[in-house]
């Protein structure tokens, strides 16, 4: 410690420039330090080495060791790499700060301009593991003695942006306060430079500093003229972020923090809130930091029922405008919010302040993220060249759930200093603009995951941060349009149309490739002649005879000899409904009757995009298989059911060696009820308005608006296996909202309808001809009221196709697959010894893995699995091991803190993984909102247009057909999404069993009642059971990963 006696005037203002905790504090605190060393400050790195050669002192030593070292890299050639360029940067957040300081370690003249004289951001940024490393080598430490000691690894924004100041300080960049960049100032005649027109009255030397790079980082809301921004839409979204007060007492230091809970994966949460406290929710975040940091994101119809918001306004700007906000309705809803996750254990929550002195809660809107699509840009003028980079928000707006903010945007002010130490060694400008836009490209798909693993090694350099680097990904040739004589056009603002605009060339077949496809498909059947896209079909045969071609087994158009038109189309309907997951647009009475010739061209066209790469040949339905699995996956309209208790309905240890049921030749067919009039597919059933066909959404044979599809208490759209039906009042629930009787009944019914696949005997459906009459009890059986139903999963075509049977047997002329994944016993003790390692516990000797192999050979059938099993008595003596070693974990603290970390970063990489889900279903409904809009224009185009040419007429139909292509591509995109949301499902429910099942185990034998012995039994069958699930999940996505393996050999061949 420095004596507090000391004399020298130097070193206390070094020490109050470490200690500063505001900006202006830090400010002084340096200009004492910079006069009383008699240093001018803003000298770049001259004035770093004037300060360290005359600051002797013990506090300052490590941190010059550190700076020292981060110079001494290579790549900034000890300061002179760019010793004759001058850079502007405009805005002072951490991502400005940080190029400021990378352009000062490169030997640039670096002046900041900021609009601002206080940091005052609260808000608290997730940080990789990169940026930690980073911001230590910076000396983050000295200057933060907190810095990343909590079990999450974060930091307030206000926290880093005075760390990186006084970095930036002490490396000699120039900052100006209270200094609002507004444009470029190009240079009046030749010889003279580039110049920045600042508000409200500069400085002269600032006014006449001439630059040859700028790096904006002003944020979203200001980007240089020149650049085209590029918006990415989803459905509306409010977030709330509220700081509180922290007293960092004893109590609050014991709060745990929350790395993320989304409602996606974790929907009892969130009932339990709504019903405590009225509050919606779809996720909420809490960190520990300078203040209590809370972000959610809000439904608005809990805001508006809350009186949150005031009145509903279609424009966002207006719904969440200050007018419309009721501040103390609003403290209340995130103090209940943040009271709730906590369970009240932090006590009186107080706001901290904000910059004006008020409240620091605040809604803001994250719809629309903004994107620039160039980041960088060279402009020049009388012969002087000045070269724009882009870092921060202003480059690319970070979704808040991610936590990708502040590691990207470091990423992005790395390559935009590489890309100026390119630009001072000569390198031709398109050369460097080609490398900037290489890097860009890698800066969206950048995570913790797929970056060097050696983050110490990470530094300038592009290639010691990505892998597999190509920095000729763009041309010189691509980026002319980004070199320009002087930037004239203002910034454009466009929608983003990469899903729902014009779909590029060939990606869809003409009217008549689609009847050719068709004609290929049905040639040689008898009594099926297609010679156009109409009135070949009203029979119902060339329909029936498409569906046998594509999966032969599922009905004979033969056995349908004794059936009209109308009951063979709507059975055809049917089948390719629930066996190859195609969704009809249309009704059989529009079919036969011919009334919808648009609606069969765009149901056809469904057909030929999801099968026209399908290799139909005896491998595609004899791959090599996993033992045969007897699960039924049912499929209801519009969604294909992923069993939530599949083990229930696995048989993996006993292969099925029956052979596929035989029809009976004279069994009479029923013809399926009819539930719809003529012409019903063109009215909402809810709405009651006309329905075009790119607007039709069918459930349960009904057909929808997909916007008018929305939980009746929220209005939220409904998403596929997110859902269900009131039997009472027939309206559709998220499940979340959906009545508790209803829910608790029928907790995992994803959909309105959850009947099987059609049966014998089934009056609501037809009976599948390829199935005997009297189905075995092995076979799914019907649910019945006791059974729960399945909650629903939308899968796309060529996965309904590869699922509807999982039971195949393997074809003798292809390899045998991979060894299927170990018993559902075996990985629950693999997962509990995994679980307790670490925790005072060594690995598992040989016995536990004999005793794996052991459970796999004992078969077990789906009655078994419902009766009340006693645990394997290699289970339990594995438990009694676990149990007898557990105490030694109070020996082991360091293990609990390092398990509780590793637990709370699964946590959040869950929750990331969540919301990036949840952010592309938004944009997905929002892209098919798009499709909705422009297919409907064609329509009427088409319907109306009767005097139009042919040729026109032939152009609108093939657009048409490229907007229903791009529709089900998005619905195909939209169900793998959903079966992600499954595993995490599984994921969050097996650690939440396994963080209780550690609670019993953990306890004194001595001391475990009954009670507590039967709750542990309960438990550790939970945990089995979903176990058993990830196992069949896991086998499910094996089954499809090597169908589409065996179609793509096929395809070679």
């Amino acid at each position: 410690m420095a004596s507090p006696t000391s004399t020298n005037p130097a070193h206390a203002h070094f020490e109050s420039f470490l200690q500063a905790q505001l900006c202006q504090d830090v400010l002084s605190s340096f200009q004492g330090l910079c006069g009383a060393l008699d240093v001018e400050p803003g000298g770049g790195l001259s004035q770093y080495h004037k300060i360290k050669a005359q600051l002797n002192y013990w506090s300052a030593k490590s941190l010059w060791a550190k700076l020292e070292k981060r110079a001494s890299h290579p790549v900034y050639q000890q300061g002179q790499a760019c010793a004759n360029t001058k850079c502007l940067v405009v805005g002072a957040g951490p991502c400005g700060l940080r190029a400021a300081v990378e352009l000062a370690l490169l030997g640039a003249r670096v002046v900041l301009v900021e609009k601002r004289t206080k940091f005052s951001r609260h808000n608290v940024l997730h940080l990789w593991p990169f940026t930690i490393h980073d911001l230590r080598a910076l000396g983050a430490k000295k200057f933060y003695g907190r810095f990343c000691t909590g079990t999450l690894d974060h930091i307030s924004i206000r926290q880093l942006q005075l760390l990186l100041l006084k970095v930036a300080l002490l490396l000699g960049v120039e900052i100006h306060w209270g200094v609002t960049f507004t444009g470029l100032q190009p240079p009046p005649r030749k010889g003279s430079g580039w110049r920045a027109q600042l508000q409200p009255n500069p400085p002269a030397q600032l006014a006449n500093y001439e630059f040859d790079v700028l790096i904006s980082a002003a944020g979203g809301k200001f980007v240089p003229e020149g650049f085209t921004i590029r918006e990415m839409r989803g459905k509306l979204a409010i977030g709330i972020t509220a700081n509180f007060v922290n007293g960092r007492t004893v109590e609050e230091t014991q709060v745990p923090e929350i790395s993320g809970v989304a409602r996606i994966y974790n929907q009892k949460f969130f009932q339990s809130l709504l019903k405590a406290t009225g509050i919606d929710l779809e996720n909420i975040v809490y960190y520990k930091d300078d203040t209590h940091y809370f972000v959610m994101t809000a439904k608005k119809q809990c805001l508006l029922r809350l009186g949150v918001l005031r009145q509903d306004w279609p424009d966002t700007d207006r719904l969440l405008g200050s007018a419309n906000v009721v501040p103390e309705a609003l403290q209340r809803f995130a103090r209940a919010a943040a009271d709730f996750a906590t369970h009240g254990k932090l006590g009186k929550l107080e706001f901290a302040q904000d910059a004006r002195g008020r409240p620091d809660v605040a809604a803001f809107d994250f719809t629309s993220m903004m994107r620039a699509e160039s980041s960088a840009r060279v402009q020049e003028k009388h012969g002087a060249r000045l070269l724009l980079g882009l870092v921060g928000d202003c480059l690319v707006e970070p979704f808040w759930p991610l936590g990708t903010g502040v590691a990207r945007g470091f990423l992005a002010a790395f390559d935009a200093a590489w890309m100026v130490k390119r630009w001072a060694e000569g390198v031709e400008p398109l050369e460097v603009l080609a490398e900037r836009e290489s890097l860009y490209q890698l800066l969206s798909q950048t995570s913790p995951e797929n970056m060097h693993r050696n983050i110490a090694q990470y530094g300038l350099d592009p290639a010691t941060r990505y892998p597999n680097l190509n920095l000729r990904a763009v041309t010189p040739n691509q980026v002319r349009d980004l070199y320009d004589v002087v930037a004239k056009e203002p910034v454009q603002r466009k929608s983003d149309k990469t899903d729902a605009g014009k779909t590029a060339t060939g990606s869809v077949g003409t009217q008549e490739e689609l009847l050719r496809w068709c004609q290929e498909q049905t040639a040689g059947y008898p009594g099926v002649h297609v010679t156009d896209l109409s009135s070949s079909w009203a029979d119902g045969l060339a329909l029936c005879a498409l569906v046998h071609h594509l999966r032969p087994g599922l009905l004979e158009p033969s056995e349908l000899q004794g059936l009209g038109a109308l009951e063979t189309t709507a059975w055809a309907l049917k089948v390719a409904e629930h066996e190859l997951g195609i969704t009809p647009v249309l009704s059989a009475q529009a079919v036969v009757a011919g009334s919808d010739p648009l609606g069969l061209i765009a149901y056809l066209s469904h057909f030929h995009s999801a099968f026209k790469t399908a290799i139909l040949s005896p491998c595609l339905f004899s791959l090599p298989s996993l033992p045969a699995l007897s699960i039924h996956l049912h499929i209801s309209a519009p969604l294909m059911t992923l069993p939530e208790h599949l083990p229930s309905q696995v048989e993996a240890e006993t292969p099925s060696t029956e052979q596929p049921s035989v029809p009976e030749p004279n069994v009479p067919l029923t013809p399926p009820p009819q539930h719809q009039e003529v012409g019903t597919e063109d009215v909402c059933t809810l709405c009651g308005e006309h329905l075009y066909i790119l607007e039709r959404f069918c459930v349960d044979g009904h057909f929808f608006h997909r916007s008018c599809f929305r939980c009746h208490t929220c209005e939220a759209t409904l998403w596929p296996g997110g859902y269900g039906q009131h039997p009472g009042d027939g309206h559709f629930y998220c499940l979340q909202h959906l009545p508790q009787q209803v829910h608790e009944e029928d907790s995992n019914d994803g959909s309105p309808d959850s009947s099987e696949i059609p049966i014998p005997g089934d009056s609501s459906m037809p009976p599948d001809p390829s199935t005997p009459t009297a189905l075995p009890e092995a076979a799914s059986p019907a649910p019945s009221p006791s059974q729960p139903a399945r909650r629903l999963i939308r899968l796309s075509s060529p996965e309904r196709l590869r699922l509807s049977s999982l039971a195949i047997t393997p074809d003798v002329d292809v390899n045998a697959p991979p060894k299927p994944p170990r018993s559902c016993s075996a990985l629950a003790l693999q997962a509990l010894e995994g679980s307790f390692v670490g925790w005072g516990m060594p690995a598992q000797g040989p016995q536990v893995p004999k005793a794996m192999e052991q459970g796999e050979e004992s078969p077990s059938s789906s009655e078994e699995e419902e009766e009340e099993v006693p645990l394997e008595s290699d289970l339990e003596q594995t438990l009694l091991t676990l149990s007898k070693n557990s105490g030694t974990m109070t020996k082991y603290p360091t293990w609990c803190r390092t398990l509780m970390r590793h637990a709370k970063e699964e946590e959040m990489k869950r929750f990331c993984k969540a919301q990036a889900i949840q952010r592309r279903l938004n944009e997905i409904e929002a892209a098919l909102r798009e499709l909705e809009a422009e297919g409907t224009k064609l329509e009427l185009a088409l319907r109306s247009q009767s005097s139009s040419p042919e040729q026109e007429k032939k152009l609108w139909i093939e657009q048409l057909l490229h907007l229903v292509q791009k529709k089900n591509s998005l619905v195909a995109e939209e169900a793998e999404l959903m079966i992600t949301v499954q595993e995490l499902n599984l994921e969050e429910k097996q650690w939440q069993l396994d963080q209780e099942l550690r609670g019993y185990i953990n306890r004194e034998e001595t001391l475990k009642t009954a009670a507590d012995q039967q709750a542990e039994d309960q438990v550790l069958k939970k945990l089995l059971d979903v176990v058993n699930q990830r196992d069949a999940l896991i086998r499910f996505q094996e089954e499809r990963r090597l169908s589409e393996l065996a179609s793509g050999l096929g395809a070679q061949g």
